[in-house]
């Protein structure tokens, strides 16, 4: 009988083991595979909250700047009364933010006239704050408008 090494390790009963360090490979790289999707998705919710939150913000200050442009516009008391600085408090899905509206006379020298109507210029400026400051879930919007009184014809 001759004695061939390669039969040897050719038959099938020596050839134990292979399969379970494959199987260990690939459970490695299906845990890594499933580590980088949970962490990719958690970013992408977090990112998703934050951009819902500076939309949320963005429509605080503009309801700052309505409500400024309306305190100028509505004529009463004539000529109308510019607050340096006014905290608002909104309610229902605006109710964390903390929204501040500044009204200043522009140019501070106050009223002028342009073809015989004195008109006076208010620069109304809305800031929209959530989180504490330095934190990664703060967010803050600022929105600025000028008004006219009274207004053109």
């Amino acid at each position: 009988m001759c004695r061939d090494p390669i039969k040897k390790w050719a038959a099938p009963g020596l050839q134990r083991g292979f399969s379970i360090v494959s199987a260990i490979f690939l459970l490695i790289v299906l845990a890594a595979l499933g580590a980088a999707m949970v962490t990719f998705s958690t970013a992408q919710h977090a990112t998703s909250a934050q951009d819902i939150q500076g939309s949320r913000a963005y429509q605080a200050a503009r309801a700052g700047i309505e409500w400024g442009v309306f305190q100028v516009l509505r004529g009463s008391p004539t000529p109308p009364v510019c607050n340096a600085s006014t905290p608002l408090t909104l309610g229902g899905t605006l109710s964390g933010f903390a929204v501040t509206v500044e009204c200043a006379v522009f140019p501070a020298s106050g009223a002028f006239n342009e073809n015989g109507t004195s008109s006076q210029v208010f620069r109304i400026t809305s800031t929209a704050v959530i989180g504490a400051e330095g934190s990664v879930a703060r967010v803050e919007r600022q929105l600025q408008v000028t008004v006219e009184y009274p207004p053109p014809p």
